[in-house]
């Protein structure tokens, strides 16, 4: 399933992003795990960021120009616990630096927990 082309976004920490050799790629743990980078969209970032990293203050959200990526992107499903029919894109090789536009913080609330950014 495709989604029409829109901002997408990566989350990592600070000095994961750091270590990148200015003429990339990015090559994530998940690359070599499961075969592909985790992405969503901004409206969708706060539900793996508050499952996976609940508190952390040593976040980025890199964001991205999904006309630049390089490697295949698809669309798809989530983990149990995602609201019904979301659909995740999932970026299939490593993330081209040059489709990155823009690196920003993600900080929790006083309670840890991460919001939704506006779309």
């Amino acid at each position: 399933m495709s989604e029409p082309s829109r901002e997408l976004v990566h989350l990592c920490a600070r000095s994961d992003w750091a270590a990148v050799p200015p003429a990339g790629p990015y090559r994530p743990p998940s690359l070599q795990e499961v075969g592909f980078i985790h992405l969503s969209t901004p409206e969708q970032v706060h539900l793996p960021a508050n499952r996976l990293y609940a508190g952390r203050t040593d976040l980025v959200l890199l964001y991205l120009n999904p006309e630049l990526l390089t490697a295949p992107l698809r669309w798809e499903p989530g983990v149990p616990g995602d609201p019904d029919g979301m659909l995740f894109p999932h970026l299939y090789g490593p993330l081209s630096t040059a489709a990155v536009r823009m690196i920003t913080p993600y900080l929790p609330d006083a309670e840890g927990r991460f919001a939704p950014l506006p779309g």
